[in-house]
């Protein structure tokens, strides 16, 4: 217990999970204090930690006989609450978006740098373990040299997680293609081992614009897989709604890749797919997690239409969270929260997302204008894939 990392956790709401997956008293970690203003979050994180958890005032306070924080609060606050961190020299989990916009992410990775504090974003797709296993076979060479991604996201229960709540308002997001598809960017530059450097967006406000039922709170049945069906049966959205539910985005990346993104949040569905092609064939997933989950491979020469491909990879079943990501990501978390040194998340991967995700979005909403990526300086790039030691 006395060698434990002691986390101060701000936020216990959606990410909540990432809180109890740290609490790990005697193992190397655990949750001794929140900062949460909502009586009802302060309750649940008693119930679920412990009762001696501290509940701090304000986060200043939170910050106190911590060595680590976990940012897991609504996007827009991210910016305000990791400076502070960081300024105070705490190890600094921040959910991800990093932020939501590119002068923020900027700032945090500069506040990083100069003050010498680690900085981690809680970019848990780069743990899911179908995620992991594609990038394997590329390292591989199962497909050859990668020359293009697609990666399609079927948010079949995007109406309920995205349209009922401050998501749905872009003042807290920037958009839904930054906000939820900053994920699948990331897995996008990773598995093609490059940044976007331009991009073309499209999409709009397509179906849940036509639902007039709106609520300043949560409707008692916000999530009802059964009732909320079809998506113009929605009840109870936010009295903003002002972010696309459905998007597209052509990227090129630095390194010549060519890449896609499709997010549609009003499927009957709800999974990732990817296909990555190489120069010596392709993979593809059917389905991101569970028991029936597998990676397919083509590569055993020409051939018309065949469903099964040359390889299956099945994909392991994580206990966790996200197919077991979560608990890769606190792990990896927890030991460069000690340590620091190399990780698989990356601070300037997650801002490359987030730009990425930016400028697709001006793009979508200005014409589908092409809009050049501007990569982060020199000087932190240099600094952050020196792995913060």
């Amino acid at each position: 217990m006395r060698n434990d990392l002691r986390i101060g956790v701000a936020g216990y709401g959606l990410r909540r999970s990432l809180a109890r997956e740290a609490h790990r008293p005697g193992n190397g970690s655990r949750v001794v204090a929140l900062y949460d203003p909502d009586p009802g979050a302060q309750r649940q994180a008693r119930a679920e930690i412990g009762s001696e958890l501290r509940l701090a005032a304000d986060f200043d306070t939170l910050l106190n006989d911590v060595d680590a924080v976990m940012i897991l609060t609504p996007d827009h606050t991210h910016v305000e609450l990791a400076v502070a961190a960081l300024r105070a020299g705490r190890a600094t989990l921040v959910e991800k978006p990093l932020a939501i916009t590119v002068e923020d992410c900027d700032l945090i990775l500069r506040t990083a740098h100069e003050h010498r504090a680690r900085l981690y974003v809680g970019h848990n797709m780069r743990h899911m373990p179908v995620v992991r296993a594609m990038r394997q076979l590329i390292i591989d060479g199962a497909i050859g040299e990668v020359r293009a991604v697609w990666c399609r996201h079927f948010v079949g229960h995007g109406g309920d997680y995205y349209f009922k709540d401050w998501h749905a308002d872009r003042r807290n997001t920037t958009g839904l293609l930054l906000q939820k598809g900053a994920h699948d960017i990331d897995v996008i530059h990773w598995l093609a081992g490059s940044r976007t450097a331009l991009v073309t967006g499209m999409g709009g406000l397509t179906v849940y614009g036509q639902v007039t039922d709106r609520s300043e709170g949560l409707p008692q049945d916000w999530f009802s897989p059964e009732t909320n069906w079809p998506p113009l049966a929605q009840r109870g959205l936010n009295p903003v709604v002002d972010v696309e539910d459905l998007s597209m985005v052509q990227m090129r990346l630095e390194n010549g890749v060519y890449a896609s993104y499709e997010q549609c949040h009003f499927t009957p569905d709800y999974w990732r797919n990817y296909t990555v092609i190489g120069t010596a064939g392709r993979l593809e997933n059917f389905g991101d997690h569970g028991e029936k989950a597998v990676i397919r491979v083509w590569n055993g020469g020409r051939r018309g239409y065949d469903p099964e491909g040359d390889l299956q990879v099945p994909i392991p079943a994580g206990v966790s969270g996200h197919g077991g990501a979560d608990e890769g990501l606190v792990s990896e978390f927890v030991r460069f929260a000690a340590e620091g040194g190399m990780t698989d998340t990356s601070p300037v991967a997650a801002r490359d997302s987030i730009a990425a995700g930016v400028h697709a979005t001006e793009s979508l909403r200005d014409g589908s204008t092409p809009r050049h990526v501007p990569p982060v300086s020199p000087e932190l790039a240099a600094y952050f894939a020196a792995g913060q030691v």
